[in-house]
């Protein structure tokens, strides 16, 4: 268990390593006359992930799930690969990427990186991560609820996402 309280800490770090770089690009990206949209999801949002995190931790111990190696190797390989995809897609983005939805006016749609591919890779991140980081521990409750809110929350954050960029970005 030492090693996926390390893991989740590490996650946690990783977390918080993104609001700065989120607040930076706030920062700079209001500068330049950016409009931040969704803000009453967003408080949902953090807490939302945080849940993510105190589950992986605490479901582990108090329902005393097991490491189980044919599926805690595997859902490792898929957490390292969403905070791969994550760190692409926010170095894609540059200093337009945020943990809000803040769009600047009149500025093109991304789309080079995993943009290429899909417009909306930071989630797939997300959802992968949701599934995968408790199943390293057998958290599957924590996955399990976490997965069915983020679904939730995904669909009114994307539909807001989707909204703003229609309205600011140039066709």
């Amino acid at each position: 268990m030492t090693w996926y309280t390390l893991l989740v800490l590490a996650v946690a770090v990783e977390r918080l390593a993104e609001l700065v770089v989120a607040r930076r690009n706030a920062a700079w990206t209001r500068a330049r006359d950016g409009v931040e949209h969704g803000r009453g999801h967003y408080p949902v949002m953090v807490v939302l992930h945080t849940g993510l995190l105190a589950g992986c931790l605490l479901e582990p111990l108090l329902a005393h799930r097991p490491f189980v190696p044919a599926l805690g190797v595997p859902a490792l390989a898929l957490a390292l690969l969403a905070q791969a995809l994550r760190w692409w897609c926010v170095a894609t983005l540059g200093p337009y990427w945020n943990t809000r939805v803040i769009v600047v006016p009149g500025v093109r749609l991304v789309g080079g990186g995993p943009y290429r591919f899909l417009r909306h890779p930071n989630y797939v991140a997300v959802v992968v991560e949701g599934v995968a980081l408790p199943l390293v521990h057998s958290a599957w409750l924590t996955a399990t609820v976490f997965t069915l809110a983020n679904a939730v929350l995904l669909t009114v954050r994307v539909r807001c996402e989707n909204a703003a960029l229609t309205r600011a970005v140039p066709a």
